[in-house]
């Protein structure tokens, strides 16, 4: 099933036979996951038809006409973001047919443990360690900054199994179940007020090697898989023109002209342009993908949805005046999602700070850019045949 018409034609099929008003929403999303609707391109079976990525447009444009019910990816983006096209490419058949389908439909909520206290630039130091007991892999560490591990009951889980290898080469990576016993995760305040980050314990956590995503040793390669998909998905979501917070400050702009000044014109024409040429970057890079997997091109789009972020809210924030320094609610709060343009000015101002952070830093990102894309030699590097047991900490 190739074609668009052919496509066309099984969506409605699968309309027909499941009406979205006479429907239960969840009963819907596992009808579309098994008619191999939910992301075409995967694999038979998989919640796919095996068929050009670029189809699934015409998809979710029958779906939307018909008023069929979504999955809520604000709520649920690791997992499809990032846990899923890992889960593809290294998980067994068994690990494929158990967890792809509830997370698509949201039934099972996923997290990223991967940062540390000590490790999060630089990633590949991370020290949490996982030592082998027969058929289990006993897990102990510290993992930081891991949105929605209040809400997960999946994570996916990089550990060091092999401590007396250069860093990047004694990491394994594995599927983490959050309800097991070991597992404590507590929240971490932000300067929004909320708490949709987390810092997650981890203490004599049994994982079976059933759970081990590639090979052992092999987990910093698994990593990446996860990381370009990642960035795209932070820097590369598609939004119409004008969405997201351009479309904030333009519409306040539109509404309020008593605010205007000649100043805070030029800057919101210059950010309009940059706003409306990673739109259309992310366009291009979304057809990219449907060739393959996601590279170092994603580092780009993120570091360029971060800057763009902080530099609309602020200028959003200058143009209201005083009224930009208010506050709607500081409750703590342990949110399903980020909604940047549900809140005020002043939310978006502070919450924008971490883009630059999350997904990789903008710092970590310049190097990727100007190392994989650009082919700019690598900085130099002392501890690249050093024994991570040997490191300096």
């Amino acid at each position: 099933m190739t074609t668009a018409a052919e496509l066309r034609r099984h969506t409605r099929e699968l309309l027909a036979a499941h009406p979205p008003a006479d429907t239960d929403r969840l009963d819907f999303l596992r009808a579309r996951f098994d008619a191999g609707l939910a992301w075409v391109h995967y694999p038979e079976g998989l919640g796919g038809l095996a068929a050009p990525r670029a189809l699934q447009a015409v998809v979710d444009a029958e779906l939307e006409a018909a008023g069929a019910p979504g999955n809520d990816p604000r709520r649920i983006g690791i997992g499809l973001g990032m846990a899923a096209p890992t889960v593809l490419q290294y998980g067994t058949e068994e690990q494929k047919r158990r967890l792809l389908r509830p997370l698509w439909t949201g039934e099972e909520v996923w997290c990223q443990l991967f940062s540390e206290p000590g490790a999060g630039s630089d990633l590949a130091a991370l020290g949490t360690r996982a030592v082998r007991d027969g058929d289990d892999w006993v897990v102990n560490g510290q993992k930081v900054w891991t949105s929605s591990a209040h809400l997960a009951r999946w994570a996916i889980l990089i550990a060091r199994t092999d401590p007396d290898v250069p860093k990047h080469r004694g990491i394994t990576y594995f599927v983490c179940d959050m309800s097991d016993p070991g597992v404590e995760v507590r929240p971490l305040r932000q300067i929004t007020g909320e708490a949709e980050f987390n810092e997650v314990f981890l203490t004599d956590v049994r994982i079976p090697d059933s759970r081990r995503l590639g090979e052992v040793g092999d987990g910093w390669r698994v990593a990446q898989t996860t990381l370009n998909n990642e960035r795209v998905a932070i820097g590369g979501t598609p939004v119409p023109r004008e969405g997201g917070m351009i479309g904030k400050v333009a519409a306040t702009w539109r509404e309020r002209p008593g605010l205007r000044t000649h100043d805070t014109h030029q800057r919101l024409l210059g950010l309009w342009v940059e706003a409306e040429v990673a739109r259309l970057t992310g366009v291009r890079l979304r057809q990219q993908l449907a060739a393959g997997q996601p590279g170092p091109e994603g580092a780009g789009m993120k570091l360029t949805f971060a800057r763009l972020n902080q530099e609309i809210s602020s200028l959003e924030v200058e143009l209201l005046g005083e009224e930009g320094l208010l506050y709607d609610d500081w409750t703590m709060r342990r949110p399903e999602l980020v909604d940047f343009t549900g809140r005020d000015a002043g939310y978006r101002y502070l919450r924008s700070k971490g883009n630059s952070i999350e997904g990789g830093t903008s710092e970590v990102l310049l190097n990727i850019v100007a190392e994989r894309v650009l082919g700019l030699p690598a900085e130099p590097r002392t501890d690249k045949d050093v024994a991570w047991k040997d490191l300096a900490r």
